[in-house]
Formats: C-alpha cells, structure tokens, sequence
C-alpha cells in the first residue's frame, strides 16, 4: 500500500489491543511516510480491526489459542511484510504517534551508520500533566542520545539484524526489547538513541492499581531477564533484580522478624524514607518531579519484588507466565 511514500522500501509493524482511537491517531502519523502499515492485533473487542483496516492497514489477527504477548505481535507483523520490498522497519505501539520528520532522521542515521541494527529517539508522554503516574513514565521514556544497550517498543530496525537473531523471543510477556538488544549487540550489532523526538505516548494511567501492576510486570521482566542473560560479562538485569529483592522483600522481612525480637528494630523501617530523600537529592528537571520520582521508585520496590517473586516461583512450578496488563 501507499507506495507513492517518500521511504517506500521502510514498513512500519503496528501492534495493539483495545487501543480505540489512539490507534486511529497512531496510523494516521504513519501515514504517506512509509512504503507498507502492518497492523497486529491481539484480541481487541473494541473495533480496533476494523478501524485498521478503514486506514488502509494490513490485518493480522493472532490466534487467541495462543497467549498474547508483544513480542509474539511483532513477530507477526515481521512475517507479514515483504522482503523484496523493505530493508527497515518501524515498529510502534498503537497507544503512540509517530512524530513528523523522525523516519527520515533515523533512515539517515542508519544509512550513515551500517553497524547499528537499531535506532530509537526520544519518546515522550502525550499527556504527564493527566496524573503522576503519566509523569512518571515520561520521565521514564527519556535518555541520553548515543550508543545504548537496548531500545523501547517504538525502534526503526534493519530486518537484515532481526533475521540474524531469529527476532523477538514470542514467550517472554514483558521486557523483550532489551532481551533482543542483548542477542544484536551479542551478534555484533550496536543499539543507538538520538536526541530527536520520535514518538507520543498516552498512556492514560490514572489509577494507582495500574501503577502497581505495570510496576509488577517490570519485576516479572528483570527476574526473566537476569535468568535468561544473567551471567558474565551480560549480568542482564541481574542488578535490578536483586534490588527489588532487597528492598522490597529482603527488609521488610528483616525488620518483622527483628522486631519480634526487639521493638527497637522496627525503627529500621525508617531506612525507607532516607532512602527518597536521598533519591530525591539527584538533580531531576524540577523539584516536585524530582519527589514524585525517588518516592515511587522506593515504593515500586514491593511491587517489582512481587513480580520477581512471582516469575520465579511460576518457573519453579513449571508454570507459563501470564499476561500483566495495567490498563
């Protein structure tokens, strides 16, 4: 489709669920910029299929009788296109926009730069004024440009990269952008961030329960992924791994257990709030992000601790992870 785009041999491999307009909006920014628009659903029941399809997307549907995961749609999407006709391809979370101008300025950059499989840019919150927990990921999306270890959900790949390491691991239910950089930069390939606006997220989260469950899933990601990619000289995740551990079980049951012993040591409890303030202290872009920040960091700690414990006990019983949506 739309072949008369000025980057005709760049696909774009959309993925979403329920996504609603946002995914009207996320198609539409691809739009007359790319040479094809795979769109990947898993399971909407809000009409997002048929909404793809009136922008003029290619469909694939995933078989429900398969657990859905992102990385088993974007798999989808890489199989869909065609290989004759492309040699980079976007990827995009439907909950996101593309900005004006950022395929061309990452088309060039891997033009210019045959060594990096992946380039991403700057990724940022459509609307962190909404809530705290909006802010939160914004700042979350943001990093400094230059050669990075992994990438985010919204990348401009080459196919000829993703091939050579057999693309996306379709299982995993969270973290599998850094999992595949791990393989690239592995197979020789250098990831890159630019400083250039790239994407517009809404992730419309409102409510601290979606906090926590994305927290969650961010647990259930590092203990995967420090199981995967944990030994020397990767140490994958193996470090945020072992802090949630620490400060989200490890303490908690140090100071109960001691305080059967003494009261005294439930005075140690007080290790948590020194703890924001001292992430508080680091400089952020202003005062009230900067205590947002250090006091959900330190909170999400129970919540990454859950998911860490959580994946290793469903290892343990032999036990296939399930999908952890926040919205």
């Amino acid at each position: 489709m739309n072949r008369t785009a000025p980057y005709p041999r760049i696909a774009a491999v959309v993925i979403g669920r329920n996504e609603g307009a946002r995914l009207d909006a996320c198609l539409a920014s691809l739009r007359g910029t790319v040479g094809d628009i795979v769109y990947v659903d898993s399971g909407s029941t809000d009409g997002s299929v048929a909404r793809a399809q009136e922008a003029g997307a290619r469909m694939v549907e995933l078989d429900p009788a398969i657990p859905f995961t992102a990385a088993r749609a974007r798999n989808a999407g890489l199989a869909e296109l065609d290989r004759e006709a492309c040699d980079l391809v976007q990827f995009v979370d439907g909950d996101c926009t593309v900005v004006p101008g950022w395929i061309g300025t990452a088309a060039g950059f891997l033009a210019d730069h045959p060594q990096v499989a992946a380039v991403c840019g700057q990724r940022r919150e459509e609307h962190p004024g909404a809530s705290v927990y909006n802010r939160l990921c914004d700042l979350e999306w943001q990093g400094p440009a230059g050669e990075t270890r992994a990438c985010g959900g919204d990348a401009l790949m080459r196919l000829s990269a993703l091939d050579a390491v057999d693309g996306y691991r379709a299982t995993l239910i969270a973290g599998e952008e850094p999992e595949l950089c791990v393989r690239l930069r592995q197979a020789g390939w250098l990831i890159w961030r630019l400083d250039a606006a790239m994407t517009r997220h809404d992730a419309r989260m409102t409510r601290f329960g979606q906090w926590w469950r994305r927290s969650l899933r961010a647990g259930h990601a590092f203990a995967e992924g420090a199981h995967l990619h944990g030994a020397p000289p990767e140490r994958h995740w193996v470090a945020e791994t072992r802090r949630a551990l620490i400060w989200g079980a490890g303490l908690p049951m140090l100071i109960v257990l001691t305080g059967f012993l003494h009261p005294a040591a439930l005075a140690l409890v007080l290790v948590y709030p020194a703890q924001v303030l001292r992430l508080a202290a680091r400089k952020g872009p202003s005062r009230r992000i900067s205590w947002e920040w250090a006091a959900f960091t330190v909170l999400g700690k129970f919540a990454e601790a859950q998911g860490v414990l959580r994946y290793n006990t469903r290892r343990l019983l032999h036990r296939r992870a399930n999908l952890i949506e926040y919205r």
